[in-house]
């Protein structure tokens, strides 16, 4: 048991450097870019308060667990821009070799579950995993709104882009996706998101 308790000690260590991977979101009031922690935590609340909106029955803890895991290989692999496509090219190799190294550090029950949990978030098909995607997505969606679309002005994102990146977002929640939807519609006729 001792060695057990030494390795969730060393694993909860190491993923206290996520809160050092900056992303390209600001924080609402616009102050400073948000990093993958607090991004992470955003999403566990997200879960909390907006499941009664997935467009099926979910495993509610199961979805906290795995957007709380979701980015801890951006450790070592860093954080991928959502709209940088040269970037997104050896995205997932970059993530796989963190994820071997980060969930090896837990015990092996431990690491084969969060590494399954992450596995289940990266391919998009069961219920729990879409509805995670869809908070994913809304976040900083829902952030660039509220800083009048500051990342997207300053990365010259284009309608296309934001459309492109949310085309499979109704499949967690219609609802929440609906509500998005009209948030890019308004950000476009501010001319905040461009519209090519």
């Amino acid at each position: 048991m001792e060695d057990r308790l030494r390795k969730q000690m060393n694993f909860i260590l190491e993923v206290d450097k996520l809160k050092k991977i900056g992303r390209q979101t600001y924080l609402s009031d616009a102050s400073r870019k948000e990093n993958d922690a607090e991004h992470s935590w955003h999403l566990a609340l997200m879960t909390l308060l907006l499941s009664e909106h997935a467009n099926t029955e979910i495993d509610v803890q199961k979805v906290i667990t795995m957007v709380l895991i979701h980015d801890i290989v951006e450790i070592d692999a860093g954080d991928t821009y959502a709209y940088d496509e040269a970037a997104k090219l050896s995205q997932r190799a970059r993530e796989e070799k963190a994820a071997d190294r980060i969930f090896n550090l837990l015990p092996q029950d431990q690491a084969q579950k969060f590494r399954a949990i992450w596995e289940e978030f990266e391919e998009r098909k069961t219920p729990e995993a879409l509805f995670a995607r869809t908070l994913d997505n809304a976040q900083p969606m829902m952030l660039n709104d509220a800083t009048d679309g500051r990342a997207w002005r300053e990365h010259h994102v284009k309608k296309s882009q934001v459309m492109g990146r949310n085309k499979d977002t109704h499949k967690g929640s219609e609802k929440i996706w609906e509500y998005l939807e009209s948030m890019v519609n308004e950000n476009v006729r501010k001319g905040n998101i461009i519209d090519e």
